[in-house]
């Protein structure tokens, strides 16, 4: 298969400001990859060559890659650098030097998906004394085979800035189409991926074997589960009446979601987006090593840095001190953590995620031995909202966030990769109007002016809405932006800019500049109000108005560790606002 066919559907994708489109162009590129390529198809779309949890990235800075174009096109590197400055993009920088280079390649051969591909893999793996002239000799190569607008999408891949902004559920939505006989066979193919992260594994099975093969699939340790994630109401006597009058209330512990995988003695630790960070925790590996008492097992924690002095639980920044490379043993025995497991989600061969809640809490208590490092989390049933406010009183006295309320019911599954409303947070935040915090995800900006001048004044943000995978309007904030914030903020949404609004974005502002959805920042509010501006909720409460954030400052967390489909709902901030109403009434 020839890479051009995947340059040609970048560009047609690329240029598309509607998401049926996009969605059309790539069936049209997926029906036509030979169902031996169909997973590297997709990862490369994904822009990066393994599922995220392989830790495996390309690796090529910046300045590499405009050696290579130099190398390529025989052009000075000054020269490509100064019309980097102009485009904001050196993939675009890239075609323009490529279509006017000096230096003819005989005896080149079209490029194929399979050559870009191994080419990119063995970049990706090249480490250690020489892999540096490697990979500029390799990806000047490949740029030297390539046409001018295959050149600017392998050089957009390598530096991690795809632009195309394609969700994993537009491939899921594609893969349906092209694979499954229709949209409607995409829940089937959403539970595949949510139960695996892996994209490219489900593409090439359900291309090779079908959708009823996809029907079968299963859980396996090694292959992290996406997390399911809770809405939030704000009184105890809402949760439960939300609950059918009776619940599980957990601690909601202020450390890191760890999902850890245990294979005999192997453990693997992953983030909550899904990162390997096993070896941040040698601590923790140990713990699942010893006290999780199954051969197989997939289990839920949130490690939690604590006083080795006093016991008691220390915030969230703490655990900062264990994303490093080196100085592990000192940050551990500095800032040692306390597990406490509050999901079981695989036991010795058991797919436990379609079990109900309650099955799933009976296998975590039988399976976990508890120390003073490892815990069942702290919980009660509740039936009655004094118990519940009692209880959620405790935990906040005792240093936690608040609590997480669980559905005990039947259909009290573990919705991976899902937010619904079997899982409800009852946060401390969550008592005042006016201490809310919501994460948002920044789409757009207006250019600053007077001290501003020559950076962002303010940036437009968005929910989510996950019923139509679109990110709509709430706010616009300017606030709470050290100094700092505005030279960083910025750097962080470089590689994000696009030249107009992105399909998945809903928004009726017109702003100076448009990003793909993808950084999430923390943001407080007064109070949420109607709008006839802003698309968030649009017609739900009131016709003709949807719901903006008035007052809205940014509280300098970057939230890193959300990707911008695990930003704040737009049902999350309809029911904040139905909430206040009642506070109001009441």
């Amino acid at each position: 298969m020839r890479y051009s066919s995947i340059a040609d559907a970048y560009e047609r994708i690329e240029a598309t400001t509607k998401r049926l489109e996009m969605t059309d162009y790539l069936v049209e590129i997926l029906k036509e990859t030979p169902t031996s390529l169909i997973d590297k198809v997709v990862y490369l779309t994904q822009g990066k060559l393994y599922p995220d949890f392989f830790g495996i990235e390309i690796g090529i800075a910046e300045k590499l890659a405009v050696r290579a174009v130099a190398r390529a096109a025989g052009h000075r590197e000054k020269d490509i650098e100064e019309d980097m400055q102009k485009t904001g993009d050196l993939g675009e920088t890239t075609q323009k030097f490529m279509e006017k280079k000096t230096q003819s390649t005989f005896f080149s051969t079209p490029l194929t998906v399979q050559r870009v591909y191994e080419t990119l893999d063995k970049t990706a793996n090249s480490t250690g004394s020489g892999s540096v002239d490697m990979k500029l000799s390799m990806l000047a190569g490949l740029l030297s085979d390539a046409s001018p607008s295959e050149a600017k999408y392998i050089v957009r891949t390598v530096t991690g800035s795809l632009r195309l902004g394609i969700a994993d559920m537009t491939v899921l939505d594609a893969l349906a189409v092209a694979f499954g006989g229709g949209k409607e066979t995409r829940e089937e193919l959403e539970r595949a991926y949510n139960i695996s992260s892996d994209l490219g594994r489900v593409a090439k099975l359900v291309a090779e074997e079908g959708i009823e093969r996809i029907k079968q699939f299963e859980v396996l340790p090694g292959e992290p589960i996406r997390p399911m994630l809770a809405e939030r109401l704000s009184s105890s006597a809402e949760i439960l009446e939300k609950l059918g009058g009776k619940c599980r209330a957990e601690y909601k512990y202020d450390g890191e979601r760890i999902q850890a995988h245990k294979k005999n003695n192997d453990v693997i630790l992953f983030s909550r987006r899904l990162e390997n960070i096993t070896d941040q925790y040698p601590d923790g590996v140990e713990y699942i090593q010893k006290h999780v008492m199954a051969k197989e097992a997939i289990v839920e924690a949130e490690a939690v840095a604590v006083d080795p002095q006093t016991g008691e639980m220390k915030p969230f920044q703490e655990l900062m001190h264990r994303r490093r490379k080196y100085g592990i043993q000192e940050a551990m025995k500095e800032h040692p953590i306390t597990l406490f497991m509050f999901e079981a989600l695989y036991v010795d061969g058991k797919d436990l995620t379609l079990q109900p809640y309650p099955v799933r809490h009976e296998y975590l208590k039988k399976i976990i031995e508890k120390t003073d490092n490892v815990k069942v989390a702290e919980s009660i049933i509740a039936e009655n909202p004094e118990e519940l406010e009692q209880f959620f009183e405790k935990t906040v006295d005792d240093g936690s966030e608040g609590i997480m309320c669980k559905s005990m019911n039947q259909d009290s599954v573990y919705q991976a990769g899902a937010r619904g409303w079997l899982w409800i947070k009852y946060k401390r935040d969550y008592k005042s109007e006016i201490t809310d915090t919501v994460d948002l995800v920044v789409v757009g900006a207006f250019y600053g002016r007077g001290k501003r001048a020559g950076t962002y004044g303010a940036y437009l943000l968005a929910a989510y809405n996950p019923d139509t995978d679109t990110f709509e309007s709430v706010t616009k904030v300017g606030t709470g932006f050290t100094d700092a914030d505005l030279e960083k903020l910025p750097k962080l949404l470089d590689s994000h800019k696009i030249s107009h609004k992105h399909p998945r974005v809903d928004s009726t502002l017109e702003m100076d500049v448009w990003f793909e959805p993808k950084v999430v920042i923390e943001i407080r509010g007064a109070d949420i109000t109607l709008s006839p501006i802003h698309t968030c909720a649009m017609n739900i409460i009131r016709e003709g108005s949807g719901v903006a954030i008035r007052f809205p400052r940014f509280t300098g967390k970057y939230r890193v560790d959300k990707s911008a489909e695990d930003a704040t709902t737009t049902q999350e901030l309809v029911e904040m606002y139905r909430g206040q109403l009642k506070k109001i009434d009441g």
